[in-house]
């Protein structure tokens, strides 16, 4: 059987052409073509390697004809992209702009059939796809090939499939992140003072519980400063991050999801108080003593404990964990919490 040809094409990438001395196979937002021009199905299919490389055009028409191939008998050679992942797998990255003739379900189901039989064959083992939330019409026929949900974002949802079927070979992909990162802040003046507020919703609405401004850290948000901004958020004051004073950690706190919970201590830069009017009912600064001593705080376990590292840490310095700016292998940078990372350098350069 032949190929016919695909329409619209022009070969634009010379150092390619010459590398391969053939001709090369496009990718098209998510695809590879394996051909351009018409050809037996098998003969050259070791000519060139399914190579990805930028194409200056949104998409490729694909015929009538080759679509018909492609739905009935998919030996025409045209896979889904996919690039390699560092521990045998392949990442497979859906684009809202593919060909139109592609994102129909025959179409698509075709594919994804015939790249999982080549992807078997090449031993590769997790398959992971990401589908924009224009595509969902494409969830069902993805997970009857064998996906599985893995997490959703709000603009795309990522599925995945573990292909090696022999017991030897164990599925090892990875769960969905496990916990949420919340903060706490313990903001103190010269005063004795603690920051604290009411909040207009939530567990503690209308149970005149002053409590320390909390909040959630936003995804690639590092704990020092996420703590500065809840504070400039819900009350409007300025902080400067100390330490992390402690932590704890819960289970099913947020749905199926566990919660780690990081106390910090913070500077205050400013006194006066513009409280949000959304989540806050109210903000002040309290005495410390009357924090502690409010009902719900020496009834609860938790926050009794916790207040009391607060007064410990305000009457004799209890230390905590400072933040020490570092850069990770790769060099992003990340912050190690430590005790007195002062000391560990000193000793670090007498050795």
């Amino acid at each position: 059987m032949f190929l016919p040809r695909l329409k619209s094409v022009k070969l634009f990438d010379p150092l390619l052409l010459a590398r391969q001395g053939s001709v090369p196979r496009p990718v098209v937002r998510g695809l590879f073509f394996s051909a351009l021009t018409p050809r037996k199905s098998r003969a050259l299919e070791d000519l060139a390697p399914r190579v990805p490389f930028p194409i200056r055009y949104k998409s490729i028409g694909v015929s009538s004809a080759l679509r018909q191939d492609m739905t009935e008998h998919n030996d025409s050679g045209i896979l889904l992209d996919g690039c390699e992942d560092s521990y045998g797998g392949v990442r497979v990255e859906i684009k809202e702009d593919m060909d139109a003739d592609v994102m129909k379900a025959d179409v698509f189901a075709s594919l994804l059939r015939a790249s999982i039989s080549s992807w078997k064959q090449q031993g590769k083992k997790g398959v992971w796809i990401k589908l924009p939330i224009t595509c969902s019409h494409l969830v069902n026929i993805i997970v009857k090939e064998g996906f599985r949900y893995h997490h959703a974002e709000p603009t795309y949802l990522m599925l995945v499939c573990w292909l090696p079927e022999t017991s030897d070979t164990p599925d090892t992909i990875p769960n969905n992140a496990s916990h949420r990162v919340g903060v706490g802040a313990f903001v103190l003046n010269d005063k004795r003072e603690v920051l604290v507020v009411q909040e207009h919703s939530g567990r503690f609405q209308g149970t005149g519980v002053w409590k320390l401004p909390t909040g959630v850290v936003n995804e690639g948000e590092d704990i020092c400063h996420a703590v500065v901004r809840e504070v400039k958020e819900e009350t409007g004051v300025d902080t400067k991050f100390v330490e992390v004073l402690c932590f704890r950690q819960s289970h099913k706190s947020f749905f199926t999801k566990s919660d780690l919970f990081f106390l910090c201590v913070l500077q205050p830069k400013s006194s006066a108080i513009d409280k949000q009017n959304v989540e806050i009912e109210a903000a002040q600064w309290m005495p410390i003593e009357e924090y502690a001593k409010q009902p719900f705080v020496v009834n609860n376990k938790q926050f009794n404990f916790m207040a009391n590292i607060c007064l410990v840490k305000a009457d004799h310095g209890y230390p905590g964990f400072s933040a020490r700016a570092t850069t990770t292998w790769g060099g992003k940078r990340t912050y190690i919490y430590c005790n007195k990372p002062e000391i560990v350098e000193n000793f670090a350069s007498l050795m």
